[in-house]
């Protein structure tokens, strides 16, 4: 079988991400390796957020460990399966609960990433609704009934949410600006579904709605949007938070204590079944989870339902089903395939491209072994970005043999941040930090 050959775009792409030490945008299916039953396990949520159902899954593992590459491949399946997908890091101003305008930060980033399969690189929230406009219109050319008629059919539903009926009307202001070519109508529509409405008096004005989303309206806006895609011809909403690490560096217990119900409200809604077409993915590191002075094992509520299952681990395997899972750690044979195959798309997919050897993968990794332990595998980040490091002298250098440059590759254990952040949750939003 010939392999495919990697465009130029994509294979520039990914080697300048993960020198970095970032996740690629695109092209992850040419180094996703190992991971398999995590992936068979959030596939099943897909099916189930599909199916009406709701998910929630923690994602676990240390600082370097590929979470963030886990959550893009997870992504990328949910595109593929005709989900819509909203990505944000959380960060000093972007929490889930807040009451500075911290929460309303975190959804306005949700939905300036908002993905479909047709524009997977983000800002699809005016496509979405454009698509909900065309099934609307094609189903009143069928039924003979108004547009009107139709958009409040298909919007009922919304309404009985908390929220919903303001939401209906922004929908409908969309419309009506579609068909009276009103442009300013329809910006101010996607400008209030983007939360970047300060004041309920500048969306009164613009819109006629009473409400915005704000910080206490973060998790049922959210809820809203998984109808509204739903009606729009979609399959459901995934929700994707990465860095809740940041949540567990707040020093102020208040603060921290409110972010941590709102997860559990949230948890409790997926469990249960309150959420319908709903998925959230919460990627953060075991002392996040773990921790029983910060993290959300501080929290009795959250625990209770975390914990590990006692059966599984007495029996020394895995329960998938698990609302945290931990993300096993790459094999040393899956970090050798891992290397193989970033070798394969720095050589643009060819071949006769190959820059080293097979020997010299399984040199480089018996190096990286007797320089930092078992972390190279463990946490693969700093390995992955130190082999394209070599690769790119050998490019630039045809005359150095890969074997004289191995020995002197250095490679640093991958170590967390230990900036912890100081926060008071009060209305000036002011953040101290503590170093």
């Amino acid at each position: 079988m010939i392999a495919k050959r990697i465009r130029a775009k994509e294979r520039d792409a990914i080697i300048q991400s993960l020198k970095s030490g970032v996740t690629p945008k695109i092209g992850i299916q040419h180094i996703q390796v190992g991971r398999v039953n995590e992936l068979k396990a959030l596939i099943q949520d897909i099916d189930r957020i599909s199916d009406g159902g709701s998910a929630f899954r923690l994602i676990i593992g240390d600082y370097g460990s590929g979470k963030t590459f886990f959550l893009s491949v997870v992504r990328a399946i949910a595109l593929e399966n005709k989900l819509v997908t909203v990505n944000a890091d959380l960060s000093p101003d972007r929490r889930v609960h807040a009451s500075a305008g911290q929460a309303r930060n975190l959804y306005s980033e949700l939905m300036r990433n908002m993905a479909t399969r047709n524009k997977p690189d983000g800002n699809a929230l005016t496509s979405v609704v454009e698509k909900f406009i065309t099934e609307a219109m094609k189903e009143a050319d069928i039924s003979g009934r108004s547009m009107n008629a139709i958009i409040h059919e298909k919007l009922a539903s919304l309404s009985e949410l908390v929220g919903g009926y303001d939401f209906a009307k922004v929908i409908e202001a969309y419309w009506t600006g579609h068909e009276k070519s009103d442009e300013l109508l329809k910006v101010n529509a996607i400008k209030w579904l983007r939360a970047e409405y300060s004041t309920k008096t500048d969306a009164r004005k613009d819109l006629g709605v009473r409400t915005i989303i704000s910080d206490t309206f973060f998790y049922d806006a959210l809820k809203l949007m998984s109808l509204f895609v739903r009606q729009a011809g979609y399959q459901g909403l995934l929700v994707n938070l990465d860095e809740m690490v940041n949540l567990y560096k707040l020093n102020n217990t208040t603060a921290r204590t409110s972010n941590y119900e709102q997860i559990l409200r949230i948890l409790n809604d997926c469990l249960q079944g309150s959420a319908e077409n709903l998925g959230f993915l919460l990627g953060g590191t075991p002392e996040f989870l773990l921790d029983p002075r910060k993290g959300l094992y501080s929290y009795e509520a959250l625990q209770s339902r975390l914990a590990d299952n006692s059966f599984a681990k007495q029996a020394g395997v895995i329960d998938y089903s698990s609302p945290a899972l931990h993300l096993a750690s790459l094999t040393p044979e899956e970090l050798y395939i891992l290397l193989k195959n970033l070798r394969h798309v720095y050589a643009e997919g060819d071949e006769a491209k190959y820059l080293v050897p097979d020997e010299s993968l399984k040199a480089f990794l018996q190096h990286c072994s007797q320089t930092i332990g078992d972390s190279y595998f463990r946490t693969p980040r700093n390995t992955i970005k130190a082999f394209l490091d070599m690769l790119a002298v050998i490019d630039q250098n045809p005359q150095i043999a890969w074997h004289s440059l191995i020995s002197s590759v250095a490679i640093n254990e991958d170590k967390p941040s230990d900036v912890e952040l100081e926060t008071e949750d009060n209305e000036n939003g002011f953040a101290d930090f503590k170093l």
